[in-house]
């Protein structure tokens, strides 16, 4: 698996200890800035270029940190084709990925700790899309995306 990898300066931290953590497990991680905590730096700027990553399959999924995770998810969405959910829970991580098929991750780093970040990740990367009935509403999705993308 490869995962890519984009956070502004109040992500940083978070992204880079994520990256440490998936690292140790053999996953592929593929960091797409910013480069440091210090240097401010604007959260659209890395979230598209992650979901751009992922859309054009350069990498199976993204996960992304701002310090809501809510500017950069917000940048993340408008690229074609990504569904990017802001969790703060290991449930909504799950429910993320089983019904809504969600290909990028995004997570605050001034409203999770580590410890709960980690297991937010874990429980993304292992859960699967169920398809199903919930096929049908990611395809309608998809269809509004595309009615405003033309």
């Amino acid at each position: 698996m490869k995962i890519g990898f984009g956070s502004d300066h109040g992500g940083y931290n978070l992204k880079c200890e994520i990256i440490e953590h998936l690292a140790k497990k053999g996953i592929d991680c593929i960091d797409f800035g910013a480069d440091d905590a210090v240097q401010s730096v604007d959260y659209p700027i890395y979230g598209q270029r992650v979901a751009e990553a992922v859309a054009a399959k350069d990498v199976d999924c993204g996960i992304v940190c701002c310090g809501t995770g809510i500017g950069i998810s917000l940048a993340a969405n408008k690229v074609p084709g990504i569904r990017c959910a802001v969790v703060s829970d290991t449930f909504s991580a799950k429910m993320s990925k089983a019904h809504n098929n969600a290909n990028m991750l995004s997570l605050g780093e001034r409203v999770l700790g580590r410890g709960l970040a980690l297991e937010i990740v874990d429980a993304w990367l292992e859960t699967e899309f169920e398809g199903g009935r919930h096929q049908k509403r990611v395809d309608l999705i998809s269809a509004v995306e595309e009615k405003y993308n033309k």
